[in-house]
C-alpha cells in the first residue's frame, strides 16, 4: 500500500447534474400518476356513493386521470428534453428523442381529443370551449345552465 490516499473527484459535471434533474422529473411525473389515479379513483368513488351511478363515477375517473395523465406526459418529455439536449446531444439520441416526442404528442392530442370529445380546432365551431365534463342529473354537464337560465344542482 502507498501513503496516498485514493483520489475521489467531488465535484458534478454538468451532464451529471442535468441527468439528476432529468430523473427528478421523471420521478416527478411518476408521482404524479400515482397520486392522480389514486385521487380520481376517491373522487369516483364519492361520486359513485352521491349518486349510484356507475357512469357517472366511470366518467368521473376517466376526465380527472386524462387530465393527470396529459401533465405526466408533458412532465416526461421535459425529462427527455433535458436528457436529450444537456446530458448526450448525440445524432441518435436526439432522433429517438424526435420520435418519442412524436408519439408522446399523438398520445396527448389523443387524450385531449377524448376528454373534450372534439378535436382542437372545432371546438369554437360546437362551443366547446372546455374539455367535457361528466354528466349529472339532468342530462347536462357539471356547472351548465339550462334553457330557464338555473343550474340544475340549484333551485331557483
Amino acid at each position: 500500500m502507498s501513503g496516498r490516499a485514493a483520489v475521489h473527484p467531488t465535484s458534478t459535471t454538468f451532464s451529471d447534474l442535468m441527468e439528476h434533474v432529468a430523473q427528478g422529473f421523471e420521478v416527478l411525473a411518476a408521482a404524479l400518476l400515482v397520486l392522480g389515479l389514486v385521487g380520481s379513483l376517491i373522487d369516483a368513488a364519492v361520486r359513485w356513493v352521491r349518486t349510484r351511478s356507475a357512469g357517472q363515477a366511470y366518467g368521473r375517473v376517466r376526465a380527472a386521470f386524462g387530465g393527470t395523465l396529459l401533465l405526466g406526459v408533458e412532465i416526461l418529455v421535459a425529462a427527455d428534453l433535458v436528457r436529450t439536449i444537456a446530458v448526450a446531444p448525440t445524432l441518435e439520441n436526439v432522433a429517438v428523442l424526435g420520435i418519442v416526442v412524436v408519439i408522446r404528442t399523438f398520445l396527448s392530442f389523443s387524450l385531449e381529443v377524448e376528454m373534450a370529445g372534439v378535436v382542437p380546432w372545432r371546438r369554437a365551431l360546437v362551443g366547446a370551449d372546455v374539455p367535457r365534463r361528466p354528466t349529472t342529473r339532468a342530462g347536462t354537464r357539471d356547472g351548465e345552465q339550462t334553457e330557464g337560465g338555473h343550474r340544475p344542482d340549484r333551485a331557483g
